[in-house]
């Protein structure tokens, strides 16, 4: 709200005492709060509007004000995984990005049943848990408590979901529980499941076939981007860790900058570079908000620069590398922390992964894991040296993992992304820097 400028709160009673009431006196733009009573009372606090008593005393008659495909219309924020997060602003036509992904990356039909798992006040839950199901006349599901594995087999069941939208760190938290208590719920009405928020190893595809019956899709976009890029449609036979294909309309490509500051397309598949779009598609970002050189430094010959690497096989197919911030550089090697985590979740012992690079006086760095064991192993030493080795056999030693730290879990913003740079931080006692957007933080 500080960093928007905003102007109008919309809340309820509960969120407005646990999180506004003390913050109020650092917020001098904030003119208005608009409190939604959840018994549908009246909304009694001071310097706060009632709702519902608004809502009563309102016209029936209203004209909507004119507005251009180019209007801004969304500012979203960015899951600050890097650093404090960034505002994109998006405009109007970014709803034809919306409604027509919501019909080809998630297959939408207007007699799906639909459950898209995010929280309504991130990108995803705004583009696909409202905007893309109501333009594309879908039955949306929405759900408001904290994540319980067994709460929501049975959602699924009970409300025949058909079509699930959710997170990798939501999958590995159901694979850490295991196969068995799934086996008493009826999934036979879901025909497709998909996966965004940060890349789903390959093993977390193959549990969802144990487990559903179907594979996850994975999908591959940002907030910057505010729609679905590049995807595994529902036609495309799934290759475990893959990012998918660009979307029709979209143009994506592999690149590496020159010394001169350009940037130059890698033709050969199967080599490492940037991410980089053709900028135009209607729900692109049109700038982060009052940062206008970082916006511009986003473009570059013609492409917008992802900042995530990844490689282009043959047949189209992308496959995610790292964050160019994450990327371990040692003894001459470049490492993307994704290959190391999928390898490591590859093991029965391992629910989830994170991998960092730890400085060091010979090869610049070596890789470090953290590792999130499943129910029924113990993190003992025995099973440290087994995890060395696993991922030694699996990735020779020059990429394997030199350190493995257990913890019961792992830092992640309330959008599901493990925060690499906050593990770095605290195993290397550097400042944790901005950690609004951490799971379970209250600023």
């Amino acid at each position: 709200m500080a960093i928007g400028g905003a102007k109008l709160l919309v809340t309820t009673e509960s969120l407005h005492r646990r999180k506004i009431s003390a913050i109020r006196d650092s917020l001098p733009q904030l003119e208005h709060i608009l409190l939604v009573s959840e018994e549908g009372g009246a909304a009694d606090h001071p310097d706060t509007h009632d709702f519902h008593r608004l809502i009563r005393e309102a016209s029936d008659h209203f004209t909507i004000g004119p507005t251009d495909p180019e209007d801004p219309a969304l500012l979203h924020f960015t899951s600050g995984t890097t650093g404090t997060p960034k505002g994109a602003i998006h405009v109007h036509e970014a709803v034809v990005a919306h409604h027509m992904t919501g019909k080809l990356a998630l297959d939408l039909h207007p007699n799906d049943l639909f459950w898209c798992t995010a929280d309504p006040g991130w990108v995803t839950g705004t583009s696909y848990g409202i905007i893309a199901p109501l333009t594309n006349g879908v039955t949306s599901l929405i759900d408001e408590a904290e994540f319980d594995a067994e709460r929501w087999y049975g959602i699924l069941q009970d409300q025949k979901v058909t079509v699930w939208y959710t997170a990798p760190t939501a999958i590995r938290m159901m694979m850490k529980t295991g196969l068995e208590p799934l086996r008493k719920y009826d999934f036979s009405t879901l025909r497709f499941l998909a996966s965004v928020g940060e890349p789903l190893n390959p093993e977390v595809v193959v549990w969802g076939e144990r487990a559903f019956g179907l594979p996850f899709h994975d999908n591959w976009w940002q907030t910057e981007t505010g729609g679905i890029m590049i995807a595994n449609f529902a036609a495309l036979e799934i290759r475990p860790g893959s990012m998918g294909r660009p979307l029709p309309g979209i143009e994506a490509a592999i690149v590496r900058k020159t010394e001169d500051g350009s940037v130059e397309v890698i033709e050969e598949p199967g080599v490492q570079g940037e991410l980089a779009l053709r900028p135009g598609w209607p729900s692109m970002f049109r700038g982060y908000w009052n940062e206008p050189e970082r916006y511009r430094k986003c473009f570059v010959g013609g492409w917008y620069l992802t900042g995530d690497l990844a490689k282009r096989e043959k047949d189209g197919t992308f496959w995610f590398v790292g964050r160019a911030d994450d990327v371990i550089k040692t003894s001459g090697h470049l490492i993307g922390p994704f290959e190391v985590e999928s390898i490591l979740m590859e093991h029965p012992a391992v629910a989830e992964a994170g991998v960092i690079g730890k400085p060091d006086p010979v090869a610049m760095e070596v890789v470090k894991a953290f590792v999130s064991l499943k129910v029924g192993h113990e993190p003992t030493e025995a099973v440290r040296r087994e995890l060395l080795a696993f991922a030694r056999t699996r990735l020779g030693a020059a990429v394997a993992p030199k350190e493995i730290d257990f913890r019961p879990s792992l830092p992640r913003t309330r959008s599901g992304k493990i925060m690499r740079r906050l593990l770095k931080a605290q195993e290397l006692g550097l400042p944790i820097g901005d950690t609004s957007t951490l799971e379970g933080s209250e600023s």
